[in-house]
Parts: structure tokens; C-alpha cells; sequence
């Protein structure tokens, strides 16, 4: 903890001198014998000011990281950019710290590693430090063009920017990726105090250049749909320089609790973090295992069969939508699950698991597990009784749809905190590592890359079944992975997890359900989903969509930005529709006629610019927005998306 303060008050500090780099000359502060100059200012203290403030402070997090990734990603159940809602003054508080600080600090650190060098005041490790802000920078901005689109190359030189497109922010960034990683030179020794400077990887240069290889498969494979020359060429030259293969070459920041940029993203007590209805579909039925293999026996009661569907309120829960699970209140626990599902999310009522969270801890909300659907307009009878219906959410498991439910929702009060599974504490107690490149994700690139018929340094089968084993291990249930690794199982969108098995599913399958109100059993043909974004919705168990899946899976509670960006590329995994029992005030084009299909219109493609950029700067704004191939616009796609 030491250590981590030490290095977030150098930032603060040195953002006391960043006056100094608005001037294009350093010599220009000269004229003032007691302002910072050249020699005093290290380019190490801009780029861990930089990676710093990426973090996310709480403000900035909650808004960006929460609000808008994690909804978008589909990594919890929120209704922003699910819906196409956006607020400008989060997009207005995002964009400006990017271009103000973040943005503006690695510029300068190259800027002032530039000079340093060509003025000969250089340190042996300088030439290095300049190639790892490159690396940085490339990060910065690929985050911000896959949030708005076009962004400047060639800011902050003295001059108002040109804005270029996304296909001209991409090629630059490959290019500089390229360039920086054969420009490091591993042999440099550093001193020990540069180690603290660097809050991912200690200035190991050998891990920055893994990084840099590993995120420029990234970049390239998010080209594979639009240019598929370049991503090959790109993705293929990256992938044979080394690249992020075990979990101590993560690039992850150690997390801290309070307010500060290395707050943790996801510690906001009043942010539930529920299990989203996209990966619980994903991992109901997935990988063969049985919830009864996973669970403690005090557990093994709440277990339902395997084709039980839940429990029917037909007045209560709404299916306009085509989430396959909607409908029905699942009673219980599922028969079989993927075993990442217990690690990431934890069981309502489970209150004796050490890793349950209980946020917010200033009310019950969290712990109360007995909620109500309310039946008719009078909660009370003639007699002065109920008339509701209570429901005992311990050691059940649901995630129900966002969206407009209507009168069923005001009814409803069980899509809503401790009736539904939320993410471990692990994940929110200022103490774990934040990852922004895992091992996994290189091994689903590179298996994505071998379907593709790209020349890599693995068969797309290993590549796959390393990246499952890379996540399996780093959520602790590694013990399953044989028996999950063969699974011909499907999951609740008709996808499998055995490399070999690409039998796409039956048309239906046969469901046994309970009427909630009096239950009459009854029985129900459940359809697998028409995921018609991807190959119009008839291929639900090729290769493609295992992988996809799989990275989708591997990718929470980390890398929302990323299974959103997978899902604009490609159409997978398979999203729901947000409920209409009213009309979507932002997503009007979703209605009773089509929410059983899927478009690329009905779900946020970006970030409007905010209209700070548009009132204050109305030339770089029309600019960026003509690069952009349409409208401001939330449904406008980017160049590299389905459109």
C-alpha cells in the first residue's frame, strides 16, 4: 500500500507542473529560474501519470466503466447503452480527461523523451521509456476511437488537431506498436526507484513488448471483417514476436480502496453489479458439469433437473424479448453450469460464502431475500390481507432482461438486489488487480486467427483449449476443466463447448415448467435463439461462435470494453433484445414486430462526442463527425463494426 500511495502522489505532484508542457519548446520555461524544467522532469513521471489516471477514478469509473462499458459489454443488466441511452455530461467528464490529462501526459512523456535524446541529457534507459509510452499510447487510443470514433493523430504539437478516421487512428496505431516493440532494447538494466514508476509492469521491457505484441493482435483482429489483408499481415507479424502467454505476463494494475485513480472500477457500493441475462445464458447447460460436483451437499436440494425451465407468471414477468430464459423465475439452482459461474457471481442467500457481497453495507437490500409480486391494484383485501404473492429468492438463480417491462415491472419486485446473483466481493473490495490484457484473451485471438486460415504458432484446437485453461485457472476451477473441455452439452443459445462438436442443436427442446400461481405443471418447446446478426441466425455451433463465447466468458468481469467491441465486430455472442411492454424512448426501431430478430440498430454502437467539443470547438467537431461514415449517433457503427 506504501508503494501504491508513493506512486499515485508522485502523479499528483507532477500534475502541479504539467503547465509546462503546453509550450512546444521546454527551453521556454527557462525564463523563470523556479519553474520545472527539462532536466528536472522525467519522462517516467508522464507516463505513470498517465497509466495512473486510466485507471478510472471513482467518478469517472462508475460513469464509463460501470455505466456505459459494462452495459454495453453486457456484463451486467443496467439499460444504458443496452437501450441507446448516453448521458453527455459522463461523456463530456470521459473526454475531457482523456484529452486533458491522459492523452496529454504519455504525448508529452514522448515529447520529452524526444528531446532528451536528441539534446544527449539521456539516461541508459531512456530510449526505453519512450517506446513504452508509445506502447501506452497506442492503448489510450484505440480505448477512445472504440468508444467515439475519430480521434486526432497528431495532437497536442501546438495547433488545433485534425481528427482522422477510425481506419487512419488504426494503421497509426499498428504502426507505432511495431515500431516501439523492435525499438526496445531487453538488455537495458534499470535502476530500482524506475521500477516503482511503472504500475503494471515494473518496467520490465520483456513484458511491455509481450503487451505491445498481444494488444496489436487485438487492433489487428478488430480489422478482420473490414480488411482482412491488413489484419492478416498485421496479426501474423505480431503473434510471432512473442506475446502475453501466462498469467504473470498480465498487464494488471493493483487496485486501492478510497478515492483515487487506482480506486478500484467496480467498489461503488450502490452499483449492484448483477449477473447480466447475456452470460447467463451463455453458461446455463455449458461444459457438462454438474452444479451437484460444485456445490457443498447443503446445497445439492436447491439443484432442478436438467430440462426444468422455472416458474411461470405469466402476469409478472415479461417475454417481449428473445431472451430464450425469459418468462419464468428459475426456482432453484441450474443442473448444470459453467464453473467459472459460482467464482464470478455468488448465490442469493449464500450469505456464509466469505466472498458474498453485501454492498450497500448501510441497508438490508443486499441480504433480503423474500420479495414480492404484487397482484391486482389493492395490496390488501376486505379482510386487511395480502393479496401479494412473497417469493423466497434463496438459493435461486436469475438474471432477467432490462428494457421496459410495463405493468409487469411495477409488479414485480424481484429483479432486484438480494433476489439476484451479484459479482463476487473479490471483484470489488479495492484489492484486486485490475486486467487490461489477460493470457486467455491471446489464445482466442490466436484460435480465432487459426479458423481464419492465418498462418500462428498454434492449432486453432490447442489455442482454444489454452485460453479456457488460462481463464479456468484464474478463476480457481481448474479441477473441472477435462470434463468441461469435451462437453457436447449445449447452452441456453444452442452452443457447445467441444472443439469437435459442431452439430448445431435442435429446432426446440422439450422444457418442464410450473405455473407460479397455482402449480400446474406443464410442459413448453423452448427455441434456441435466432442470433440473425451472424450468418442470419441459422449457425449457432460453428467455430467461430465456441470461441467467441469462450473469450466472452473469459473476459468478466475485466474487459467489458472488449465483449462489446467482439459483439460490434462479429454479432456474437448472441445479445438479447431489452423488454418493449412500452416503447424504448431511445430504441424506438425495437418493436413487437422485430424483437425477436437481432440488428446492429438495436443495440449502442458508440459514444456521442459531448457537447462541450461541439460548443466549444465547431471545425474539429464537424470534422470528426464527417469521418465518421454517418451521423453522431448512437446506432452510427465504426468503420471496423458490422454495419
Amino acid at each position: 500500500m506504501k508503494k501504491r500511495n508513493r506512486i499515485i502522489n508522485i502523479g499528483l505532484l507532477f500534475g502541479i507542473l504539467i503547465f509546462a508542457f503546453s509550450c512546444s519548446d521546454f527551453e521556454e520555461i527557462n525564463i523563470n529560474p523556479t519553474a520545472a524544467n527539462a532536466d528536472q522532469v522525467q519522462v517516467e513521471y508522464f507516463i505513470n501519470a498517465s497509466i495512473g489516471g486510466a485507471q478510472q477514478n471513482p467518478h469517472i469509473a462508475e460513469r464509463v466503466f460501470v455505466l456505459y462499458w459494462k452495459d454495453a459489454g453486457r456484463m451486467d443488466r443496467i439499460g444504458t447503452l443496452s437501450e441507446g441511452f448516453v448521458s453527455d455530461g459522463w461523456s463530456s467528464d470521459y473526454y475531457n480527461d482523456y484529452i486533458s490529462k491522459w492523452l496529454r501526459n504519455i504525448n508529452s512523456a514522448i515529447s520529452l523523451a524526444d528531446q532528451k535524446i536528441e539534446s544527449g541529457n539521456v539516461k541508459e534507459y531512456t530510449g526505453n521509456l519512450k517506446q513504452v509510452a508509445r506502447i501506452w499510447r497506442a492503448y489510450m487510443m484505440s480505448e477512445m476511437a472504440d468508444n467515439f470514433g475519430a480521434i486526432p493523430i497528431d495532437g497536442f504539437q501546438g495547433e488545433n488537431p485534425t481528427y482522422n478516421d477510425v481506419k487512419e487512428v488504426y494503421y497509426f496505431m499498428l504502426s507505432e506498436l511495431k515500431e516501439a516493440t523492435e525499438a526496445l532494447d531487453l538488455e537495458v538494466e534499470n535502476p530500482n526507484s524506475l521500477k516503482d514508476l511503472d504500475p503494471a509492469f515494473g518496467y520490465d521491457y520483456a513484458k511491455w513488448k509481450k503487451y505491445a505484441n498481444s494488444l496489436r493482435m487485438r487492433l489487428a483482429m478488430r480489422l478482420s471483417e473490414v480488411d482482412a489483408s491488413k489484419a492478416q499481415q498485421e496479426f501474423e507479424d505480431a503473434v510471432g514476436g512473442g506475446y502475453i502467454a501466462s498469467s504473470d505476463d498480465n498487464f494488471k494494475v493493483q487496485e486501492v480502496s478510497g478515492w483515487s485513480d487506482y480506486t478500484g472500477v467496480m467498489t461503488r457500493q450502490w452499483n449492484n453489479q448483477y449477473l447480466s441475462p447475456t452470460l447467463n445464458n451463455l453458461m446455463i447447460g455449458l461444459g457438462g458439469v454438474s452444479s451437484v460436483d460444485q456445490l457443498s451437499a447443503d446445497k445439492h436440494m436447491y439443484i432442478k433437473p436438467a430440462n426444468y425451465l422455472g416458474l411461470e407468471f405469466e402476469d409478472h414477468f415479461t417475454k417481449l424479448t428473445n431472451d430464450p430464459s425469459a418468462g419464468y423465475w428459475f426456482d432453484g439452482l441450474h443442473s448444470v453450469i459453467d464453473p467459472r459461474a459460482y467464482s464470478l457471481y455468488k448465490i442469493p442467500g449464500d450469505f456464509e460464502d466469505p466472498d458474498f457481497n453485501k454492498y450497500p453495507s448501510w441497508n438490508s437490500n443486499a441480504t433480503t431475500t423474500e420479495r414480492a409480486l404484487i397482484i391486482g391494484e389493492q395490496d390488501t383485501d376486505d379482510n386487511g390481507e395480502t393479496d401479494d404473492i412473497d417469493v423466497e429468492a434463496k438459493f435461486t438463480w436469475n438474471a432477467p432482461t432490462t428494457g421496459d417491462w410495463g405493468v409487469k415491472g411495477s409488479n414485480n419486485k424481484l429483479r432486484f438486489s438480494g433476489a439476484l446473483p451479484r459479482l463476487s466481493h473479490i471483484y470489488r473490495d479495492g484489492e484486486s488487480q485490475r486486467i487490461f490484457f489477460g493470457s486467455w484473451e491471446s489464445y482466442f485471438l490466436i484460435a480465432e486467427a487459426a479458423v481464419r486460415g492465418w498462418n500462428v504458432p498454434m492449432a486453432g484446437q490447442a489455442a482454444y483449449e489454452q485460453g479456457i485453461s488460462e481463464s479456468f485457472a484464474y478463476s480457481n476451477v481448474s479441477q473441472h476443466l477435462g470434463a468441461y473441455l469435451t462437453s457436447q452439452d449445449y447452452n441456453r443459445v444452442g452452443t457447445s463447448v467441444s472443439w469437435s462438436h459442431t452439430t448445431e442443436p435442435p429446432a426446440t427442446v422439450s422444457m418442464t415448467f410450473n405455473d407460479g400461481y397455482t402449480g400446474t405443471a406443464g410442459t413448453v418447446n423452448l427455441s434456441y435463439p435466432e442470433n440473425t446478426i451472424y450468418s442470419g441466425g441459422v449457425v449457432k455451433n460453428d467455430l467461430l461462435n465456441k470461441i467467441i463465447t469462450q473469450k466472452f466468458i473469459a473476459q468478466v468481469p475485466w474487459l467489458p470494453l472488449e465483449t462489446w467491441s467482439d459483439h460490434r465486430r462479429l454479432g456474437l455472442p448472441f445479445f438479447e433484445n431489452p423488454a418493449i411492454e412500452n416503447p424504448l424512448t431511445d430504441m424506438p426501431q425495437l418493436n413487437t414486430s422485430n424483437y425477436l430478430t437481432n440488428s446492429v440498430n438495436f443495440y449502442g454502437q458508440r459514444l456521442k462526442y459531448p457537447s462541450s467539443f461541439s460548443n466549444n470547438l465547431p471545425t474539429q467537431y464537424n470534422q470528426a463527425v464527417s469521418k465518421l461514415g454517418g451521423e453522431d449517433d448512437v446506432f452510427t457503427p465504426l468503420w471496423w463494426a458490422k454495419q
